[in-house]
């Protein structure tokens, strides 16, 4: 039996054996379950699985192993329990018992009690996070082959111009992927939220003149992109009530692609167009006119984001900062936030004696060092309280130098030191810099103000 399908079928155990689960799905670092009865869950013993760093109570169950071993995890749990990744076991509420009613209703009250915008940018995570290794990859090449040209190495021969190939195409048909998987995410066809995708970043836009303007290909970026995949499937589903069934699969996508493809032209681009510009001017005026104090404030109160999944909603702020400005300032300013946090790991590494404590660090901090933060999160500072808030204090320092440094990011996906290459303006050592600022500031201050021993007892 493999390390991951050891730690499948103990996890399996401890949240009321496969019979509990009701779905499966997985994220970069954390396995996500959802359970028919959440009573069943024993979540100290859960958290002492071999390999499982951290455990998150929320709309899912989500269970922290870490990058590189999720997918394995995930894919043990389900030839474990026959349930397809992202496949939903029916549920029978006639034939339940009356402790699996009671079970049922707490999680329609849970539920009920997410708030609007919570709900909302986990929507956006769901959207977003299937994109991120294809984001990763395609930034990493793109981020060295800029690297190199801008070192005049290597500039006009073939393989840079297929290292930029590579890189820049995921980036070419971005919309088309973002419009598939809103689609996909809200119950829709996945193609007609592709179509959506398409229509807003058609190269024959500005040959339409609509209000006395050409159209701009891509005015709203994503977040137009977003709306339009959305109102395809609204449409598709409220065309679908009247269509019979026997043209259903001629009228529907055709009336739905015309009166959505319409309005986009007309309301979607328009009203997103002011709605981007808001967003990414309003954001590079905080950070302009805040200086240091804005990206103190940003990095610090970033892991609390993070620790509750929905800093991928972010993801299409920082898309259309590049879309519009050519870079990013607010990710590297928020990457220090996982520096601090990799500063406070190693400081706590330092002083204490406990061996697990030791043996969790010692297998998050590789990643923590490349930018994936949630086993570090998870499994030490925020485990332990306090490095948590000493963690987001070096976060700070090192978000206040990249903001008066005016440093920003060419791409995303990554952050840490994978995030170098992709720095704009040639400011690579600032940036590293900044890092190390975040690193010792994290550090100092967990080891000098946030960990004592006896916080360890417990883990």
């Amino acid at each position: 039996m493999t390390k991951e399908e050891r730690m499948a079928s103990d996890i399996l155990t401890q949240v009321g054996g496969k019979e509990n689960v009701r779905r499966i799905a997985f994220c970069m670092t954390r396995l996500r379950l959802s359970l028919k009865d959440d009573n069943l869950v024993n979540h100290e013993k859960l958290k002492d699985v071999e390999g499982v760093l951290g455990v998150v109570e929320d709309e899912t169950l989500q269970i922290v192993v870490g990058p590189g071993i999720v997918n394995k995890v995930a894919h043990h749990v389900s030839k474990m329990t026959g349930l397809s990744i992202g496949e939903e076991a029916d549920v029978d509420e006639d034939r339940l018992t009356f402790e699996e009613k009671a079970a049922l209703d707490k999680e329609k009250i849970k539920r009920k009690n997410q708030t609007p915008f919570k709900r909302f940018l986990r929507r956006i995570g769901n959207i977003f996070i299937p994109l991120i290794p294809g984001l990763v990859a395609s930034g990493i090449i793109n981020g060295t082959a800029n690297f190199l040209k801008n070192a005049d190495i290597g500039t006009e021969t073939n393989w840079m111009q297929i290292l930029l190939l590579l890189g820049g195409s995921i980036f070419s048909i971005l919309a088309v992927l973002v419009g598939w998987n809103t689609a996909k995410e809200f119950g829709g066809t996945p193609v007609l939220g592709a179509i959506a995708g398409i229509i807003l970043f058609n190269p024959m836009l500005p040959d339409i003149v609509i209000y006395g303007e050409p159209l701009v290909v891509g005015r709203g970026g994503l977040f137009g992109v977003i709306f339009a995949a959305w109102l395809m499937t609204f449409v598709e589903k409220q065309v679908r009530k009247i269509i019979p069934s026997a043209v259903d699969i001629i009228f529907t996508p055709l009336i739905t692609v015309l009166v959505v493809g319409i309005v986009s032209l007309y309301a979607v681009m328009p009203v997103a167009g002011v709605l981007s510009d808001g967003i990414t001017k309003g954001l590079t005026a905080l950070i302009e006119t805040g200086g240091a104090l804005a990206g103190a404030v940003l990095a610090g109160f970033f892991l609390p984001l993070v620790m509750v999944g929905l800093h991928h909603g972010l993801t299409p702020i920082h898309l259309e900062l590049i879309n519009t400005y050519g870079n990013t300032a607010l990710l590297t300013i928020l990457a220090m936030a996982g520096a601090g946090q990799v500063g406070a790991a190693i400081a706590i590494y330092v002083k204490t004696k406990n061996q697990r404590l030791k043996n969790i660090i010692k297998g998050s901090l590789p990643v923590g060092f490349l930018g994936i933060g949630e086993p570090l999160l998870y499994g030490v500072t925020l485990p332990l309280g306090r490095p948590f808030i000493t963690a987001c204090m070096g976060g700070a320092l090192g978000g206040a130098f990249q903001a008066m440094m005016h440093t920003a990011a060419k791409g995303i996906g990554v952050s840490g030191l994978s995030l170098i290459p992709l720095i704009d303006d040639g400011k690579y050592i600032l940036y590293f810099l900044g890092l190390v600022i975040a690193y010792t500031g994290g550090f100092l201050f967990t080891y000098l103000f946030g960990f004592k021993e006896d916080m360890a007892r417990n883990i």
